[in-house]
């Protein structure tokens, strides 16, 4: 036990729920971390799964969960833009108390997908739909096609995504020109 993960549950409105998927997740003998501000459980090295708290529910997530078997079908996609993780969401006690078998077959073949290697095939960049009016933007301004072309797929893909969610043609237009600084500059839409 990481006594950082012990200071994140205590300081949970979810606490003995994260403390059940804790001692479930503890049990399949994989080592815990505390990575992004979260507790995290990897098998040699690599991740897991992790426990997430939000307002309505807390959740396990599985890293590479679209490769599991869902017999169950327990599993959720988060949303609609979310590749290879998967989560298992809980409002009280005794849904993970009821759900413990589940979870640990389900961790089990998840540490199983690991050993084996198995990678999670990611949507290539180019197959993310580019907005009209930054595709205008990149047409008309070469500095700006260059510069989101030098950047990391990770950063063209959060700025494609971010780009084509509103509904109003305006806003699309406004989130594009409040980023083109950003994009010439090198620098993704988070840094």
């Amino acid at each position: 036990m990481n006594s950082k993960v012990d200071a994140y549950i205590s300081k949970s409105q979810w606490e003995k729920e994260l403390e059940k998927l804790r001692t479930i997740i503890l049990g399949c003998q994989l080592t815990e971390e505390l990575k992004w501000g979260t507790p995290c459980y990897t098998f040699e090295g690599n991740n897991i799964v992790l426990i997430h708290t939000f307002k309505e529910y807390c959740a396990i997530l599985f890293f590479k969960g679209a490769l599991l078997n869902d017999p169950e079908g327990v599993l959720i996609q988060q949303s609609e833009n979310t590749q290879a993780t998967r989560q298992i969401r809980f409002t009280n006690v005794k849904e993970v108390t009821g759900i413990a078998a589940v979870l640990k077959s389900y961790i089990y073949e998840a540490i199983e997908v690991e050993r084996a290697g198995l990678k999670v095939n990611y949507k290539k960049t180019t197959e993310f739909p580019v907005a009209e009016e930054f595709q205008q933007k990149l047409d008309t301004h070469p500095a700006l096609k260059t510069a989101f072309e030098a950047l990391t797929p990770g950063r063209q893909r959060a700025y494609l995504l971010h780009f084509s969610a509103p509904k109003q043609s305006k806003t699309r237009v406004s989130r594009v020109e409040k980023c083109m600084p950003q994009i010439l500059d090198g620098k993704g839409l988070m840094d």
